[in-house]
């Protein structure tokens, strides 16, 4: 896609005075890093970080058919949502490949708000309106901006510029009228790096504001302004999964670590016969993690080996800057997916030792 097509977050100027090395993501043009990605994963991991992710997608189901809607396209049940809470689900075609990993938010007893990957928000638009029955479908992404606040000093730098009391917003719950530095948002206890932290989502015109609000009260923090690259290497050592990447159609819930994500017991949903099968007969293949035990870094796409057998592919790899090791992540035969199992990664030709380790990379330890 040529650089003057590609679409703009109401920060495009922020980062462009900031600094920021522009690149081209879903269609997008946004910043992959500022200061440089390890400095910025470690600012996350130690103090906080703030990242635009506007330009994923917001779609919203309302109306009486709501409920029924949302559970015909999810795997999880939405049905266990209170208003205010927030569910992480794939959602599946029906011969199980996922289409897309969204999070979904009730916002009142028939409003759910879906938020889904910026390069799949066409794909998700028309597949969740397909099967929306007794309730509207609305494409709510130009109206939204999304900031994510991440870190262990999250909750303080965004306390001082709100009155809501943020230690009563539990993980995975949402707060819809939360007035940051003279903003209303949308706020919710969830992230994509393993730290606490929050999403914000102003009105879209109104991101600046609350940018330029967090960086400033933040600074005697840590704060740093956080690019793709960085949000990257943060999700694969919290072992999260990038869609396009270790998840698509080709995948199931069942053989990436998505299992706990499928409620059969919640009734009908679009792929559940094909997964009731695959949990019955059991998977092939599994999604693991691996670290490498000599000095080379996996890349996607690079090929997985057991002496001269291909036993899979390099979906996710990198150096992860906290855990300090090289770390992937691939699709591999079941039976060898137990920790300590060596397996080779072939880097252009050459071998390079590592070993199955159980997911995630690194956790965060409480408090």
């Amino acid at each position: 896609m040529a650089i003057n097509q590609l679409k703009r977050t109401s920060l495009y100027d922020v980062h462009v005075a900031a600094g920021a090395r522009m690149v081209e993501f879903g269609g997008w043009h946004m910043p992959v890093q500022y200061s440089g990605i390890v400095d910025e994963h470690r600012a996350v991991r130690s103090a906080a970080g703030l990242f635009d992710v506007s330009h994923m997608g917001e779609v919203e189901v309302a109306g009486p058919g709501a409920l029924e809607s949302v559970q015909r396209v999810v795997t999880n049940d939405a049905a266990k949502l209170s208003v205010g809470q927030v569910l992480y689900s794939p959602m599946c075609t029906p011969s199980g490949g996922i289409i897309d990993d969204v999070t979904v938010f009730r916002l009142g007893e028939a409003r759910y708000l879906f938020i889904v990957n910026a390069s799949t928000t066409a794909k998700d638009l028309a597949w969740i309106g397909e099967h929306t029955r007794g309730a509207q479908t609305l494409d709510r992404s130009s109206e939204f901006a999304l900031l994510a606040l991440q870190g262990p000093q999250a909750q303080p730098i965004l306390q001082r510029l709100t009155r809501t009391d943020l230690s009563a917003l539990k993980s995975f719950h949402i707060a819809a009228e939360v007035n940051v530095a003279g903003v209303r948002c949308l706020v919710s206890r969830t992230g994509y790096t393993g730290e606490d932290g929050f999403e914000i989502a102003p009105p879209w015109d109104e991101a600046p504001q609350v940018w330029e609000g967090l960086m400033e009260t933040g600074r005697r923090e840590g704060l740093m302004p956080v690019g793709l690259g960085a949000r990257d290497t943060l999700r694969l050592e919290a072992g999260f999964m990038l869609y396009g990447n270790d998840i698509d159609e080709t995948t199931s819930p069942l053989e990436a670590p998505l299992g706990w994500t499928v409620r059969f017991d919640k009734g009908s949903f679009i792929g559940r016969e094909i997964l009731l099968a695959q949990k019955e007969q059991g998977v092939t293949r599994k999604l693991a993690g691996f670290e490498m035990t000599e000095r080379a870094i996996p890349r996607h796409g690079y090929p997985l080996r057991v002496g001269d057998e291909e036993i899979g592919r390099v979906t996710s790899g990198t150096f992860g800057p906290w855990v300090n090791k090289s770390i992937g992540m691939g699709y591999v035969p079941k039976a060898l997916t137990k920790s300590g199992t060596p397996v080779d990664v072939d880097i252009r030709g050459k071998a390079a030792r590592a070993t199955i380790v159980k997911l995630p990379f690194y956790k965060r330890t409480a408090g």
